[in-house]
């Protein structure tokens, strides 16, 4: 029986150099982040004369951009740390070819933490709705990078993403936290310091800027802690 996979702490400082010498790994998550600017500038204009309704389809598109964009993020993180060729190109016409297993993979992680926020709702308590959706969000932190690297369809990557935290629990978990302290805090943490200087405007293309920073950057240790695990045969 093989043993637990060792987490590797290393590869967050790693990723850093990677990133800065491939900055074309900053294109896809650039264009999720515009897409998410733009989206959060007109959704009013469809959504505020009917009291805000239909706002959560415009949260669809955003979150699918995500997906998408992160996915060939993903891809071209994995060359790179595979030390293939890690043009845009390439990364860019494999993620066209998985982009269906990567949407829907997107569509499967995000209903899966919906479900379980309703499912929660029921039972009248705020907090275990809270607890259960972190807990869904945590075992479905791979889906994305399996559909994008291990090229599987979107439910299958739903359950890849399973038994890849269950082989590295530790290593799964030190990733989502450097996810959630990078992607929730680290953007508006910045910019707050300096809001009153940068203006509205400014301020948003600062914030933007930041999320696609960051997104570019956690794609080379979401990368990396999937293939350690997946083609490793830690499963």
């Amino acid at each position: 029986m093989r043993g637990r996979p060792r987490v590797d702490f290393g590869m967050y400082l790693r990723a850093l150099p990677l990133l800065a010498r491939h900055p074309s790994i900053f294109v896809m998550p650039l264009l999720a982040a515009v897409v998410d600017l733009l989206i959060a500038q007109i959704t009013p204009f469809f959504t505020d004369a009917i009291g805000g309704a239909g706002s959560w389809l415009f949260q669809i598109i955003v979150q699918l951009a995500y997906g998408f964009c992160f996915g060939v993020a993903l891809i071209a993180a994995n060359n790179v740390w595979r030390a293939r060729r890690a043009t845009f190109d390439e990364a860019w016409e494999e993620g066209r070819h998985k982009a269906g297993g990567i949407l829907i993979a997107t569509i499967g992680f995000y209903f899966l933490i919906y479900a379980a926020g309703y499912l929660a709702s029921f039972l009248g308590s705020a907090a275990l709705q809270i607890v259960l959706q972190l807990v869904v969000a945590f075992f479905l932190i791979y889906t994305i990078p399996a559909a994008a690297i291990g090229g599987m369809p979107g439910n299958l990557a739903i359950g890849a993403s399973f038994r890849a935290v269950r082989a590295s629990l530790l290593g799964t978990a030190i990733l989502a936290v450097v996810f959630v302290l990078l992607w929730f805090y680290l953007p508006d943490f910045i910019v707050n310091r300096f809001a009153l200087g940068l203006g509205v405007i400014g301020y948003w293309l600062v914030h933007a800027a930041i999320k696609a920073i960051v997104l570019a950057y956690l794609a080379f240790p979401f990368a990396k802690q999937y293939d350690d695990v997946a083609f490793r045969g830690y499963w």
